[in-house]
């Protein structure tokens, strides 16, 4: 079986920071002040279900928290009975310098255990098991039975809590439901419905909300990454204000991929045969599995604009050159909006199903064509 250090990281966006070597948050501090307010009232919950769209910086709020939980005193309302203890926080940072912030970048402090998906359960096995086992809980209740040097809290980071089995998800409600003293468990959720009810009603919600344009940018800028202006509305639009999203667009260019769906479909129903056979093979082969799915994910988009525009919200911004009038000609009415909306669910679940067979992705995508082409020869009819 693999080593899990030899694996890629199931939590890590290609070409940006880890979560844990993240220092900064932006467009957050609700959710921080909520926190910090618990800490000082002395009221902190022992599990924290940090919600919100993918992407947008749940598992870097989670290890800022888990950082400064594991850098301060565990005291009685956070200054002292006598006020004579520290004084209470007023943010979430700790200095650059303190041992907490090298020994967690580096996967190795000893207070914190980050519960996420491992090998797969199966010898000689080197490849991620597509859920979180049973084996990584037991993992963790090992992590309980080591002593900490220092005496202080212990936080258990789950990234992601959607991911983890039945089992595993038992396993952790259990420990949820008898938590050992003095520890705090984070569990980072994209879909918190697929939780048991149990877990989240054992938890205090932490809930994100997508970042406006100029918390993306700042949070792009901090990743190194400084998309060109002409381009900066669209990415933020597109990626519906998760920076996970827009670096994936920025990698993969993602935004040149969705001018050539546009430009597709300029013309339904007689659509661009030539342009969807390109779109279509560019997405041939296992070395372009990433182009794929994100074909997959933009085409799901484009539809979803489109009923949008039909049910009189249009986005606020052309992602494309000529697309605000092809939305606007495709979705005129509440009646379009209705028929976009089906077939997005259905092109939703054959591209699921696709996937699940190995389906021919350039297949697959000209299928997606025919079916929206179909739907747009429908309208005209």
């Amino acid at each position: 079986m693999a080593d899990p250090a030899d694996l890629p990281e199931p939590d890590r966006i290609e070409g940006a920071p880890h979560p844990r070597e993240t220092v900064q948050l932006f467009g957050h501090a609700d959710p921080e002040a909520t926190f910090l307010d618990a800490i000082n009232s002395g009221r902190l919950h022992h599990a924290w279900l940090i919600t919100g769209p993918r992407g947008i910086g749940k598992a870097t709020l989670a290890w800022r928290l888990a950082r400064f939980l594991r850098a301060r005193p565990a005291t009685t309302g956070g200054h002292g009975l006598f006020g004579d203890g520290p004084a209470a926080p007023t943010s979430l940072d700790i200095p650059g310098d303190h041992p907490v912030m090298f020994q967690s970048k580096a996967l190795a402090e000893p207070g914190i255990f980050l519960l996420r998906r491992g090998p797969r359960d199966k010898p000689n096995e080197d490849k991620l098991a597509a859920d979180i086992l049973v084996k990584e809980v037991r993992r963790m209740r090992e992590f309980f039975g080591l002593s900490v040097v220092d005496g202080g809290r212990r936080v258990v980071i789950v990234d992601a809590a959607d991911e983890l089995n039945p089992q595993a998800a038992n396993a952790l409600l259990k420990t949820l439901e008898e938590p050992p003293q003095g520890t705090v468990f984070l569990l980072v959720s994209h879909q918190p419905n697929r939780l048991l009810p149990t877990i989240r009603s054992r938890c205090r919600e932490l809930r994100l909300s997508a970042l406006g344009a100029d918390d993306l940018a700042n949070a792009l800028a901090a990743t190194g990454e400084v998309p060109a202006p002409d381009s900066a509305a669209a990415l933020a639009d597109l990626a519906g204000g998760s920076v996970g999203e827009a670096l994936r667009l920025l990698h993969l260019d993602g935004l040149a991929i969705y001018r050539d769906i546009v430009a597709v479909f300029e013309t339904a129903p007689r659509y661009d045969r030539p342009g969807a056979i390109t779109l279509a093979n560019s997405a041939a082969g296992a070395a372009n599995a990433p182009r794929f799915e994100l074909i997959l994910r933009l085409v799901e988009l484009f539809l979803a604009r489109l009923a949008r525009t039909g049910a009189g919200h249009p986005p606020a911004v052309e992602a494309a050159p000529n697309e605000a009038a092809l939305l606007a000609r495709l979705a005129p009415d509440l009646r379009a909006a209705r028929r976009w909306a089906g077939l997005q669910q259905v092109l939703s679940g054959r591209a699921e199903h696709g996937r699940a067979v190995n389906l021919d992705p350039a297949a697959l995508i000209l299928d997606m064509v025919f079916r929206i082409n179909e739907t747009a020869s429908d309208r005209a009819a």
